[in-house]
């Protein structure tokens, strides 16, 4: 067992891959309206994944201000698309705006207004390289089950907050949202057809591809 990582390596290694001005100022915007996006590392960890899928479609819910959607598309092809859900549109405005000042194509962010479970059943099954979960905690279940169907073999899953602000790991911790990450926890690492890691950055990353299986052929 190693010791637990130090404070100072554990902001060394979550300011390892820098963000722009770009980003400073979605992350800014984001705390003028009451969003709270992904941390650094995380963010640098969507990018990775983008990039190793040469994702060509993604899927994200929770738009916010538009930081982890940018970092989503510096990973992804040059010709790829980012469908981006939330409830909210003036986040949605926002969010145009960052990736506009990131260089984004118009064409290359689709921004669909509406809740999370009414949108993504009208979307293409098995289309998708990546989804990414950073919507209501109550429903990651949900948003699961439908990341399913949405990915190509191959594909990967990925769910903010996945140690909630320290909380999951605490068995005392029984509220809703704590409950709700931790049986997703347990069923992703149940489900044969997934390889699962938690990476511990930000406030945690549950990362899981979608192997291919004879059904998929």
């Amino acid at each position: 067992m190693t010791s637990p990582i130090k404070p100072a390596s554990w902001t060394y290694a979550e300011e390892f891959v820098a963000e722009d001005e770009v980003l400073a100022a979605a992350r800014a915007r984001a705390e003028e309206v009451g969003v709270s996006p992904i941390g650094n590392g995380g963010g640098a960890a969507l990018r990775f994944l983008a990039s190793i899928l040469e994702a060509r479609a993604v899927v994200e819910i929770g738009t916010g201000t538009g930081v982890s959607g940018l970092w989503l598309l510096r990973g992804m092809r040059p010709d790829g698309v980012l469908t981006t859900v939330d409830i909210e549109t003036e986040h949605q405005r926002l969010a145009k705006q960052t990736f506009a000042e990131g260089g984004i194509a118009p064409q290359r962010a689709r921004t669909i207004s509406g809740a999370a479970l009414e949108v993504l059943p009208r979307l293409t099954d098995g289309h998708y390289d990546l989804v990414f979960c950073d919507g209501d905690k109550r429903e990651y279940d949900a948003y699961l089950r439908e990341a399913l169907r949405l990915l190509r073999p191959g594909g990967i899953v990925a769910f903010d907050n996945a140690l909630w602000h320290d909380r999951v790991a605490d068995p005392a911790q029984r509220d809703e949202e704590t409950t709700a990450i931790r049986a997703l926890g347990r069923e992703i690492t149940e489900t044969e057809s997934l390889v699962p890691v938690l990476l511990p950055v930000g406030d945690g990353l549950l990362v899981a591809k979608k192997e291919w299986t004879p059904e998929s052929d």
